[in-house]
């Protein structure tokens, strides 16, 4: 089998003691020796400054290349140059470029660049290839997007526009991945799609985030995890399991990797990493 990439996500803490968590986590994780981290950026840029620090600390902390998520939502073209010059000179070669969601009461973008393809095609005008560019895909479907065809067509604008690599949504159902690259390989578009795994911990905070996101909880998941209650042990065995298997499927069909959401935490992600013995992959 091939080498295949995996990485892991954090997102910027409000607290000191948070950030020290986050470190703590992080630095657990690059003993995995990832390919990289990445790091996660507020709705209308809301967590720019603690995701800038976040991000050039656990680069320079972890040794382990961090990526930096970058919205156009609610930022000017010259708030994106200066933040893209930061980085540059810091050392940073990966981004993840995101349209971003919108503040709460935001109807609309309200930024100079208003969509992911326009981001990307600004990131390559202003510094050329320095940057490795991730980007977002959804097999399921943007939730916002109008339908699913012209959601197929939204993300290949944005490999037009210079991405190198796409980041999914997390989702519980392989076939909705393997279609989603079959649709979009007869597109055209040749860049590896990673698929994005959310460990299953808690099913109340998972459901609301799901419903809110557009990913879907499948039925015989969502009644199980119903059944458990607050038994929070079964639920982490059963996610565990439930993940493990579903990852597997992934990589044997042909998933160039697996990009774990951690929330911050490493012992769900470590025990699907365990499972599926990724170190003996890399």
């Amino acid at each position: 089998m091939s080498k295949q990439r995996f990485s892991f996500e954090f997102f910027p803490t409000k607290t000191e003691a948070g950030h020290e968590k986050l470190l703590a986590t992080a630095k657990e994780l690059a003993g995995y020796k990832p390919e990289f981290f990445s790091c996660t950026y507020g709705a209308g840029g809301s967590t720019r400054d603690r995701t800038l620090n976040t991000v050039l600390q656990l680069d320079k902390d972890t040794g382990i290349p961090t990526a930096p998520h970058l919205s156009c939502v609610g930022d000017s073209k010259q708030e994106l140059r200066e933040l893209l010059n930061l980085y540059k000179d810091n050392g940073i070669k990966r981004i993840v470029a995101l349209r971003g969601d919108l503040p709460s009461g935001m109807g609309m973008a309200n930024g100079e660049l208003r969509y992911a393809n326009e981001l990307v095609e600004f990131i390559r005008e202003e510094t050329g290839n320095h940057f490795f560019i991730e980007v977002a895909a959804y097999p399921e479907m943007h939730p916002q997007a109008r339908n699913f065809e012209d959601d197929l067509q939204n993300f290949v604008r944005k490999v037009q526009a210079g991405a190198n690599s796409a980041i999914t949504q997390y989702f519980f159902n392989a076939d909705c991945y393997f279609y989603f690259v079959d649709r979009v390989r007869r597109l055209g578009v040749d860049i590896p799609i990673v698929p994005g795994i959310m460990p299953i911990t808690n099913y109340s905070k998972l459901a609301r985030f799901s419903d809110a996101c557009g990913a879907e909880l499948p039925r015989w998941i969502r009644k199980q995890l119903e059944a458990y209650g607050d038994d929070s042990d079964s639920i982490q065995a059963f996610g565990t399991e439930t993940i493990s298997k579903m990852c597997e499927q992934l990589l044997q069909g042909g998933a160039p990797g697996l990009h774990f959401y951690t929330l911050n935490q490493s012992i769900p992600s470590l025990a699907i990493w365990n499972n599926l013995q990724l170190s003996q992959r890399q």
